[in-house]
């Protein structure tokens, strides 16, 4: 059983790098005009626009800066990083 929880959480943590990663790609597009209107640009659109639009509703811009995706990177690494405690008490519950 130990196993198979180690595994589950290796998948789950890789997941969440490889959307932290595709988060900052999305998030660095916004500095080159056109690379959103790409296919690319688009498939990345929705995959983060549904999680930055969550934050984007509780975190106005200052100004012309939009910290939002700041904090949703850290609320995702923060998660990421709730789940060692959360694996290890279920290995010893089990």
């Amino acid at each position: 059983m130990d196993l198979l929880l180690i595994q589950i959480y290796r998948v789950i943590t890789s997941a969440l790098s490889i959307y932290s990663i595709l988060l900052v790609i999305y998030i660095l597009m916004s500095w080159v005009p056109a690379s959103r209107d790409t296919k690319f640009g688009r498939i990345l659109e929705k995959i983060a626009e549904p999680y930055l639009g969550f934050f984007r509703n509780f975190i106005p811009p200052l100004g012309m800066i939009d910290i939002s995706p700041i904090v949703a990177l850290f609320a995702l690494q923060l998660i990421g990083r709730g789940l060692a405690p959360v694996f290890i008490w279920l290995s010893r519950m089990l």
